[in-house]
Formats: C-alpha cells, structure tokens, sequence
C-alpha cells in the first residue's frame, strides 16, 4: 500500500476552502426582476435606469411647457427691469483689489 501524499492532502484540503469562499450557490434560478452579477455593482452604486436624468429632463421639459399653467410674459413682467437691482450694494460698486508687488526698483532697470 502506498503512503498518501501530504501535499496532495493540502492541495485537496485548500481547493475545498478556497470553494466555500462566498458561500454556497444557490440551488434556485436568479429572480427575473434582479440584475444579473454584472449589473450587481452598478445597481448598488446608485446607477441604474434612472440616474437622475431622467427626473431632471422630465423637470425641464415641465418648465419650458409652462407646467405651472403661467404663461411666459408673467415670468417677463416680473423680472427686474434694467436699472432695477434686487441688491444695493451691488448698484454702488466697489474699489478693485490692489496687490503688493514685492519688486524693487533696482530690479526693473
């Protein structure tokens, strides 16, 4: 009788480990309403069919047609006029910014 061969034994010992990593498969087919594997990472991503630019264009297309039922010279009417401004310290301006150069005079000629 042969002895058995120790790494053999190992090899054996780890392949069964190394195939209980994850767990065990399921016997059942995948539900049909959940992603297959490859969708799995996008789908917990927060990806999907909706990522929010479909919700966005739904917005702007409801705006553009006037959803809120207002039609568009009230938006017209309401806005400032041109000398009018919703904030006074921006009507009276300010003085620019100054650097400190750090050049002397010696330096530019």
């Amino acid at each position: 009788m042969s002895d058995p061969d120790p790494a053999r034994e190992q090899a054996e010992a780890a392949a069964v480990e190394a195939a209980a990593i994850g767990g065990r498969p399921s016997s059942e087919p995948p539900p049909q309403d959940e992603p297959d594997e490859a969708g799995r990472p996008v789908a917990e991503g927060g990806g999907g069919e909706a990522e929010g630019f479909e919700e966005a264009e739904r917005e702007l297309i409801e705006h553009t047609t006037h959803g809120d039922q207002h039609a568009a010279r009230r938006a017209i009417e309401d806005a400032p006029g041109p000398g009018d401004s919703d904030d006074e310290r921006a009507a009276q301006g300010g003085e620019a910014d100054e650097e400190r150069s750090s050049e002397r005079d010696e330096d530019l000629s």
